[in-house]
């Protein structure tokens, strides 16, 4: 399933639900659920829906793969009865894209966490800094905590952020984690991730590496914006990770292509890391970090306000963030 959060606007206000990608359509899981369970003579078919499949994402991945399950289950419901299924009291199943507004699929993570797995990419950054690559990141898969509160979506407009000069874009894969889990062993590891999503960890380079000097970090330099979307993926909707390739485009004209198969450090091996002595909890994002040449940085090329940011990995579609202009 591809995965997705929407914001829908009634008389009484504006509601986030989880949705799943449908031809031309959105299904709304937790309705289809409901509809389905009443189809099945459940007395209290709308409560019992919220437990099975809750209506946004957070909570959703919280209810584990028996969430994932009932979802699936609902979806194919609704679409093996048709677009005209309607809800317990007629609500809305099937909804236009153009009718509601996608946000970060996954809005709210209960954590961010976001690695520097391509060797390409360290190697690249250490050669600019006049250094080799350390080490020590052959050691273990090492990473940052970024900012999860200032997450944004798809076709979203970015701010332009600090005065920076250097405002970068990143071109990364993440992975959501879907259960919860202590010393998790590499071997199960794949059980715990609910999805994949694409990630641009926006970066204003010249704060960045001011901060980072001081052997802390990065903080302003990341934290004002992390793009994810537009959807997330359940792994059994891709086949080979390895095989995807990644694009990003600035204003129609491609700067950065990788392939996620050139990773040093998968995610079961962060995973396992991470986990050591430490749990991880359904929502938690795992960015992959920055394929080699995903960055300005690399190509000593960075945004300008106005630009248009296209960041492609399919089958999850293309995340797509406007720069505004400088204040």
């Amino acid at each position: 399933m591809k995965l997705v959060s929407f914001q829908v606007r009634t008389p009484v206000g504006t509601f986030t639900r989880i949705g799943a990608l449908h031809n031309a359509s959105i299904v709304d899981l937790n309705m289809a659920q409901a509809r389905r369970l009443t189809d099945q003579g459940e007395t209290q078919p709308r409560r019992l829906a919220d437990a099975q499949v809750p209506a946004t994402m957070l909570e959703f991945l919280e209810g584990g793969p028996a969430a994932t399950d009932a979802a699936r289950r609902a979806f194919d419901y609704a679409v093996g009865h048709g677009s005209s299924i309607a809800g317990p009291a007629g609500e809305t199943i099937f909804y236009d894209p153009a009718s509601v507004r996608l946000t970060a699929p996954l809005p709210n993570p209960s954590s961010l966490r976001d690695f520097i797995a391509f060797e390409e990419h360290i190697a690249a950054t250490s050669k600019r800094r006049g250094q080799p690559i350390p080490p020590e990141w052959y050691k273990a898969p090492v990473y940052y905590k970024g900012n999860h509160r200032t997450i944004i979506g798809p076709d979203h407009e970015l701010r332009w952020p600090l005065n920076t000069q250097k405002l970068d874009y990143e071109l990364e894969l993440a992975c959501v984690i879907g259960r919860k889990g202590i010393d998790i062993a590499e071997r199960d590891a794949v059980n715990y991730i609910a999805g994949y999503t694409i990630m641009n960890d926006f970066s204003a380079r010249d704060i960045q590496f001011q901060e980072m000097a001081c052997r802390l970090g990065p903080a302003k330099g990341k934290d004002f914006a992390t793009a994810i979307g537009p959807c997330i993926v359940t792994p059994d909707d891709i086949q080979d990770l390895a095989s995807l390739r990644m694009i990003a485009r600035i204003n129609g004209e491609v700067w950065s292509e990788g392939r996620f198969g050139s990773i040093h450090w998968s995610f079961s091996q962060m995973i396992e890391h991470v986990s050591r002595g430490e749990f991880l909890y359904p929502g938690d994002l795992f960015g992959s970090g920055t394929v080699g040449g995903g960055c300005g940085l690399e190509l000593d090329r960075y945004l300008k306000p106005g630009d248009v940011v296209e960041l492609e990995i399919l089958p999850i579609g293309i995340l797509r963030t406007t720069i505004a202009a400088q204040n």
